[in-house]
């Protein structure tokens, strides 16, 4: 079990496949990329599925998430979602991508084990997408999302981030367009991950400008708490329901108390938080020779320090040295 000194328990793995990412989102890093990870740094195939075997078998974790950077950008993703599904106790598996390249790979996903997935799109505009992106893709995503709905793996999730001054309008239009597409959307605070540390609080689009938005066309009834559980997002039924709009504020409403997540960043660290300032390293250890139980010890003792929140609003909040492509979303 993974559990810190508040009683929080980690189910949740998220695992970064790589740093790399075929995008240049203005959020996320400058136009000329970053410095990407070595690939002797990066964990290998048979590491990464060591260590969700360790997660999944010693720790408790019930759901890994597969993210980046670009995870599609892995060449052996395939084979370690195939791995991963044949684990005892199966976990839920899931992939976080910006939908290039998912319509060729999209069946070969499902049918190695793979659940379902989120796809980040920002935007309905193929211009704005290049501004937003710096890359001619959008209509990459939309062939990818719509291969993932036929292929089943659903629910399909849509992951958008408003920007001022480039679609900050676009909440209303992105959520009919979801609800025609049977995807379910959920918008996200911008974080201070990017790489230039440009995030301004004063700048950004909150919570409470998306909800507003939305209710100028649409009647959002909001999910009870128990319907919540420990999820990111707050949720609301639309229009009386079935189908639903998420909201992830994690500035403006953190959800720390309920956080189940341990992360695992492409090069072996141990992240208890998407902020955490500290890391702990088990690709060392396994490659120094530690066996399964020492490296499962020197998880729980991470975890065991995760601190009781993200700490965004206290004014010595200090943003992390990785930007969120390094970190795995």
């Amino acid at each position: 079990m993974l559990i810190d000194t508040f009683g929080r328990v980690a189910t949740d793995l998220r695992v970064s496949l790589t740093d790399r990412c075929n995008l240049r989102c203005t959020y996320c890093m400058p136009e000329e990329g970053l410095q990407w990870l070595a690939k002797p740094e990066l964990l290998t195939d048979d590491e990464i599925v060591r260590l969700v075997h360790i997660a999944v078998t010693e720790l408790g974790v019930e759901e890994v998430r597969f993210t980046g950077g670009e995870p599609l950008l892995r060449p052996g993703l395939v084979s370690v979602v195939e791995r991963c599904a044949s684990l005892e106790p199966r976990p839920r598996l899931s992939l976080t991508t910006n939908g290039i390249g998912l319509e060729r790979t999209a069946t070969a996903l499902r049918d190695a084990g793979l659940d379902r997935v989120n796809v980040s799109l920002d935007t309905l505009d193929p211009e704005v997408f290049q501004r937003m992106t710096r890359r001619k893709r959008h209509a990459d995503v939309l062939r990818g999302l719509a291969a993932a709905r036929t292929a089943g793996l659903t629910p399909v999730k849509v992951n958008a981030v408003l920007m001022p001054g480039l679609n900050d309008a676009e909440a209303p239009d992105l959520l009919a367009w979801a609800l025609e597409n049977d995807y379910e959307l959920r918008f996200i605070e911008q974080m201070p991950l990017d790489a230039q540390h440009g995030w301004k609080r004063e700048g950004m689009i909150t919570a409470g400008d998306i909800l507003a938005s939305l209710r100028t066309r649409f009647t959002l009834t909001a999910e009870g708490e128990d319907e919540r559980g420990s999820a990111p997002a707050e949720r609301w039924l639309v229009d009386g329901g079935p189908q639903r709009v998420g909201v992830i504020a994690s500035v403006t409403r953190p959800f720390c108390r309920a956080c189940d997540r341990t992360r695992l960043t492409a090069d072996g660290q141990v992240r208890t938080c998407l902020f955490a300032t500290e890391e702990s390293d088990l690709r060392g250890a396994m490659r120094s020779g530690a066996d399964d139980a020492t490296v499962a010890g020197l998880w729980r003792t991470a975890m065991w320090g995760k601190k009781a929140g993200a700490g965004i609003d206290d004014p010595s909040f200090i943003q992390p040295d990785r930007p969120m492509s390094a970190i795995g979303g």
